[in-house]
């Protein structure tokens, strides 16, 4: 991996991890991670653990927990997936991604470790340590560097044999499981919180949000024989009370040991509140066991400080173009049901992208179903990705499931879909379209790019 010299600038480094097994081909394994972080001497236990999984609103609970983790003045890593534009995203120290000097000097020191790892695995004929394997285990060192005081931690897919549960979590978040990635985790709701109550380890405490009756059984079931303490959305926290408000909402949170009136959260949604309140909880059960209140204006601080870009974030506002990184029908759903609540639409325009290894139909019949009170208009078109599926196809699979031919367009170049798209929407006689940009993550990230985020 090292063996062109040290990299010199990010995009090399970036560069050399894209040589590796591509993000969406994450080896069912943890020998291999697990190696490597003992050869960089186990940088994932130099500080506590809060880990995430969850099928939706795993990166916005997680950028809430570091908001509120900094409000107390703590020193907090943040490691998240995908990016939207660079790769040191995924990576964040004290909230900001970590800086390209840190992440490149950081690597080159791992590099050679790594490298060792990589022929060890070759002499047993496996693969070498995948990209995201490598990004895992550069997180860990990059935090141990810095030093962090507590690490927020996402996973990739699933939880117990994804690469970040090389770490042994004090906190355990699962937000709301749905299908997702079956061809890895599972058809059944049962299978795939199976996969994810992996996270979950002794001395734990597990906070979910509210789950399906399948789901919840799981969990439940596996904190029991760990014997450690768990908590549920809707039983034992949630939010009690949310109003729209300019730039988001504002609500009022049961905690575990506290009530929190009063919070204006810069995010739209009932899914952005569940994910407020999730996590309060998981920062709770953090600092005090679940049996001590926060202090609530530092509570208030924390969210009211809280971006999560990409999730149904305002690029524009005349005419409105909205970004949301929903890539399956539950997201969708989600993303729908907040535009409704939030905005004054008379047409909605869609952009869509979406990759290969989603289920593409499903998402469609998502939104032909969510968005059939607004007169809508559909530009499908696809991101730079190898992965994305051809605005060709997703036409004629939208016209098969009931799309009036009229309303679908199939556009090659992402900028001129969303270029056509507010074009119409602008023209609006009544000043009511708007746009919004959704299917995948990296639909949305070159969005951001293109309208200059």
């Amino acid at each position: 991996m090292s063996g062109n010299g040290d990299a010199r600038t990010v995009e090399e480094v970036y560069a050399r991890l894209l040589d590796r097994a591509p993000e969406n081909r994450m080896a069912p394994r943890l020998h291999a991670v697990r190696r490597a972080v003992e050869v960089l001497g186990e940088p994932q236990h130099a500080a506590p653990v809060i880990h995430l999984t969850g099928t939706n609103g795993k990166t916005s609970t997680a950028r809430m927990i570091e908001s509120l983790l900094l409000a107390h003045d703590l020193r907090v890593g943040r490691y998240t997936s995908p990016h939207l534009v660079r790769v040191t995203e995924r990576i964040s120290v004290d909230g900001a991604p970590v800086d390209d000097e840190t992440f490149v000097r950081v690597y080159d020191e791992i590099a050679p470790y790594l490298d060792i790892v990589d022929a060890e695995l070759a002499g047993r004929g496996e693969q070498r340590l995948t990209y995201f394997e490598t990004v895992t285990a550069l997180a860990f060192a990059v935090f141990a560097d810095a030093p962090v005081d507590v690490v927020v931690l996402e996973v990739g897919i699933g939880g117990s044999w994804d690469a970040t549960n090389v770490a042994d979590a004090v906190v355990s978040v699962v937000t709301p499981i749905d299908l997702d990635h079956t061809d890895m985790l599972g058809d059944t709701l049962e299978e795939i919180a199976r996969e994810k109550a992996g996270i979950l380890k002794p001395g734990g405490f597990l906070v979910s949000s509210p789950q399906d009756p399948e789901a919840a059984e799981v969990l439940l079931g596996r904190a029991r024989e760990l014997g450690i303490p768990f908590r549920f959305g809707g039983v034992e926290f949630g939010v009690e009370s949310r109003a729209t408000a300019v730039g988001g909402q504002v609500v009022a949170i049961q905690g575990l040991a506290g009530r929190y009136p009063d919070v204006l959260l810069p995010l739209f949604g009932a899914h952005q509140a569940q994910n407020a309140a999730t996590a309060v909880a998981a920062v709770e059960a953090f600092l005090g066991g679940g049996e001590k209140e926060l202090n609530p204006e530092l509570v208030r601080a924390g969210l009211g400080a809280v971006e999560s870009p990409g999730r149904l974030e305002l690029a524009r506002t005349a005419p409105p173009v909205l970004l949301d990184a929903a890539h399956n029908p539950h997201g969708l759903r989600a993303a729908a049901t907040a535009i409704k609540e939030a905005f004054t639409i008379g047409k909605l325009n869609l952009v869509v992208g979406v990759l290969r290894e989603k289920d593409a139909e499903a998402m469609l019949r998502a939104l032909l179903d969510e968005y059939e009170e607004f007169s809508t208009e559909f530009w499908f078109t696809r991101s730079t990705s190898p992965r994305a599926v051809e605005p060709e196809e997703l036409v004629e699979l939208a016209v098969d499931l009931g799309f009036p031919e009229d309303v679908v367009h199939a556009v090659g170049q992402l900028d001129d879909a969303v270029a056509a798209a507010v074009q119409d929407a602008a023209a609006r006689p009544e000043f009511d379209g708007a746009v919004l940009v959704t299917g995948s993550v990296t639909v949305v990230g070159e969005a951001r790019t293109l309208l200059g985020l």
